[in-house]
C-alpha cells in the first residue's frame, strides 16, 4: 500500500555521541602496552557494542498509510507497527529530557526516539499509549489522523 506519510529522522547528536565515545575508547586501547592488555580487549568490546547500537539506532524512519503506523530503526532490524484500526487517537506531545533515546519505557508507555523531544503519542483502544519521536509532530498527527478517516 503506498504510503500517506514517510520521514526518516536523523539521531544527529547520538550518533555524534556514540561516536565520541568509540573514540574515546579506541584512544584509551591503543595507549595499552600490549594486545593481550585487559584495556584492549574491554576496549575492543565496548567499541563493537558502541558501533552495534549506532547502526541499530542512528534514524527513525515512521510510515504511515491507510492500515498502518510503521517504524523502522536504523537499516530495519528493529521494526514496530501499530494497526491504523486500534488507533483512537495521534496527538503531538513533548517528553522529558530524561526519557532518552531509543526504545524505553515511560510513565506515559513506550516511546520510540533517535533525537529531540517531541513526539507524537498513540492512544490505542486497549488503552496503551505509544510515543513516537519526530522533529515533524504536527505532520505526523496529521498523516496518522488522515489514514485513521482514510480507512472509514
Amino acid at each position: 500500500m503506498t504510503p500517506t506519510y514517510e520521514h526518516r529522522q536523523h539521531g544527529t547528536l547520538m550518533i555524534g555521541s556514540l561516536g565520541a565515545g568509540a573514540v574515546v575508547v579506541i584512544a584509551i586501547a591503543a595507549a595499552s602496552e600490549t594486545r593481550t592488555d585487559p584495556v584492549m580487549i574491554v576496549g575492543s568490546v565496548i567499541v563493537v557494542l558502541l558501533a552495534l547500537v549506532l547502526l541499530l539506532f542512528s534514524s527513525l524512519t515512521v510510515r504511515v498509510d491507510p492500515e498502518h503506523v510503521a517504524l523502522r530503526f536504523g537499516p530495519g532490524l528493529i521494526r514496530k507497527r501499530f494497526r491504523t484500526a486500534l488507533i483512537l487517537e495521534a496527538v503531538p506531545v513533548r517528553n522529558r529530557w530524561w526519557y532518552g533515546w531509543g526504545i524505553r519505557l515511560t510513565p506515559h508507555g513506550w516511546l520510540f526516539n533517535v533525537s529531540g523531544l517531541d513526539a507524537v503519542e498513540l492512544r490505542m483502544a486497549d488503552g496503551r499509549s505509544y510515543r513516537i519521536g519526530t522533529d515533524e509532530p504536527q505532520a505526523l498527527a496529521g498523516a496518522i489522523t488522515a489514514a485513521r478517516k482514510a480507512r472509514r
